[in-house]
């Protein structure tokens, strides 16, 4: 019972805001929980069900598809910020004609592009652009057009899941996505039991399963009491609020673009240069350290919102007292767990994979490097999101961006993984400094010139 009300004591103690970022961070760690269980043991699983080379090829198929998230011309991120503006302001009408009109942009806008993918995949020949077997020209044509179909509806559909962030709910934003998993886990798991492996039903299961739960749960938490006042309305589309969303969206879209061509082109790199058992032993140990980065998510993204809040307020005091805090959390505790994860890898990969994929000790030690490197430029550039001042990161980007295909390209042809990883982590460094630097100004309310856009 001693420990129980020092808990409840910990709980409650503090700002509101602070108050209210620890109950989600509690609540999305047991939840993340469950999601980074779940993501461990669908590798294995989902390797068995196919094998090596198609599960390098799914890999590199899903991440081609994930760029399309950066067509919302950045509109979730500056839907979030200028929502929670609204709401830190008590303009509950505001918040519903930004809601209404966030949800028909995108719904316009991620109709045409599922056409224009639709048109396009006829003439695509996948077998040429991931330098694999003919043979599965046919399949990926198939594979391709579904999970277009599942990730447009589910861009509209996060609408849902981004408002409850921006409404300092992302513990339940977390229960939707954490309920996909678990459903598309158990639809994976059902179909090794009665299916040959097939990349078709893979698809449908991961990507239409948390699709579908998405726009159920989305109808019934829209007729909630405290949700059903802004339920999106035909009546409420405002698109002259377009140029607001996306004034502040523009950046976030050349931010994402940018980063595009620094982050996501890894796996087609990768299986280019090495082959589609490349990817995979890329992946598997980039999804092993990456737990710490979900971990680090969890605990930054409460903050999101709460400094969009606490900077719409001009509450300094709480910004500097949070970044504090965070930057300790880096070095006390994700520090050092990294280090004992690397030591603790070889091991790890052995029960989790058994002996399928070989990973060296040499990618092990670079991937938990540029991981640590993300973790920490997520400390800074979270925090500078909610603020909305988001210039410097953009024009690093964009000047990291120009060269980042041949770079990377040649850095994987000399030293294969390690040498893709080592451009991407450099510019995560980058980001470091100079956001260190810019959040230092903000919380003094000393930021002028470029760090106050």
């Amino acid at each position: 019972m001693h420990l129980l009300s020092k808990f409840q004591s910990f709980l409650l103690q503090g700002n509101e805001r602070t108050v209210l970022a620890k109950k989600n961070i509690i609540a999305s760690l047991g939840l993340k929980c469950i999601s980074i269980l779940i993501s461990l043991q669908v590798v294995p699983l989902t390797i068995g069900y196919i094998d090596t080379v198609k599960y390098g090829i799914w890999l590199t198929l899903s991440s081609i598809i994930s760029w399309l998230s950066f067509f919302d011309l950045g509109f979730a991120h500056g839907f979030r910020n200028r929502f929670a503006e609204a709401k830190a302001k008590g303009d509950m009408q505001t918040a519903k004609e930004y809601l209404s009109t966030t949800y028909a942009v995108l719904s316009i806008l991620f109709t045409l592009i599922f056409i224009g993918i639709t048109v396009a995949n006829h003439y695509i020949h996948w077998s040429e652009i991931l330098i694999i077997d003919r043979q599965y020209n046919a399949e990926l044509h198939t594979v391709f057009g579904l999970l277009a179909c599942f990730f447009c509806l589910n861009i509209v559909g996060s609408v849902l899941t981004t408002m409850l962030m921006a409404d300092q709910k992302p513990a339940m934003a977390s229960l939707i996505q954490t309920g996909g998993q678990v459903l598309a886990f158990i639809t994976i798991y059902v179909l090794t039991k009665t299916t040959a492996g097939n990349l078709v039903n893979l698809a449908i299961a991961f990507s239409g399963i948390p699709c579908i739960l998405l726009l159920i749960v989305s109808f019934f938490i829209f007729r909630t009491e405290r949700y059903k006042p802004i339920t999106p309305s035909f009546r409420f589309i405002r698109f002259s609020l377009t140029k607001n969303i996306i004034g502040l969206g523009g950046q976030f879209f050349i931010i994402m673009i940018a980063m595009m061509f620094i982050y996501q082109f890894m796996n087609i790199i990768i299986s280019r240069v090495k082959g589609p058992e490349a990817v995979t032993e890329y992946n598997i140990a980039y999804k092993y350290f990456n737990t710490l980065n979900m971990f680090a998510t969890i605990i930054l993204t409460p903050f999101w919102s709460a400094f969009t809040d606490a900077y719409t307020k001009k509450d300094f005091r709480w910004m500097k007292q949070v970044h504090r805090k965070l930057e300790r959390m880096w070095l006390i505790f994700i520090l050092p767990v990294s280090a004992f994860m690397l030591i603790c890898s070889n091991q790890i990969y052995k029960w989790w994979i058994g002996n399928d994929v070989k990973i060296s000790l040499s990618v092990s030690s670079m991937v938990a490097i540029y991981v640590l490197a993300q973790t920490l430029v997520g400390v800074y550039t979270t925090l500078i999101n909610g603020t909305g001042k988001v210039r410097i990161q953009m024009l690093i980007y964009l000047f990291f961006s120009i060269s980042a295909l041949p770079v990377i390209n040649y850095g994987c042809e000399k030293m294969g993984i390690i040498g893709a990883l080592l451009f991407p982590t450099v510019v995560c460094l980058f980001q470091v400094i100079m956001g260190r630097k810019q959040l230092t100004k903000i919380i003094m309310n000393k930021d002028y010139g470029i760090y106050s856009k």
